[in-house]
């Protein structure tokens, strides 16, 4: 699965970033929510004694201390997949990398959590980038990652977080970059 996809033009090259709105996310979510759910009817039904689920009997659990403690975890469950969602639905981390030969311009966008740095946008000119870096570890904890490497700026990430992307398309992606800015690549 290619997560990003470049958009050319005769002078702009633009890279699509997935943020928070991947298929395990929302896997995760719904899982989460699915079980917090359940949990918090089975505290709540020994709390009731009236069975609020379609299957099992909860009834035969004593409120305290076995409803109260699956009632927690149920609450504790909810509350972790309303994060989740809001994640998916505020589409943190995503975003796009934009090279503008017309404008002379690199822009990195990304989205974050909402409040006054909601949006994240570093731009520089294109003469101040001075290599593009890739990194590859591979093993138990594996990262695959491009940096643009800019004038008194350090290193800027231009791969998303989490699941790394496949290497053929990592170097593809690098390459791509490194010959439209006219930049070596290191790390390889």
């Amino acid at each position: 699965m290619v997560t990003s996809t470049p958009s050319t033009q005769k002078s702009i090259l633009r890279y699509g970033v997935v943020g928070a709105r991947r298929f395990s996310n929302y896997f995760w979510a719904v899982v989460v929510a699915i079980g917090g759910l359940g949990f918090f009817l089975a505290g709540l039904s020994s709390y009731l004694h009236q069975n609020l689920l379609p299957i099992g009997n909860p009834l035969e659990l004593v409120f305290i201390p076995q409803g109260i403690a699956i009632g927690f975890y149920g609450v504790a469950a909810l509350l972790l997949s309303t994060y989740l969602w809001l994640t998916i639905a505020w589409d943190v981390g995503g975003g796009y990398n934009e090279f503008n030969k017309e404008t002379g311009q690199v822009k990195v966008f990304r989205y974050g959590f909402p409040g006054k740095n909601r949006t994240i946008e570093i731009s520089c000119r294109m003469s101040d980038v001075q290599a593009l870096r890739i990194i590859i570890r591979e093993g138990f904890n594996p990262k695959r990652a491009l940096y643009l490497r800019i004038k008194g700026r350090g290193e800027i990430p231009l791969t998303r977080v989490g699941q790394p992307l496949p290497l053929a398309d990592l170097e593809n992606q690098g390459a791509e970059i490194a010959s439209f800015l006219g930049v070596p690549m290191e790390g390889l």
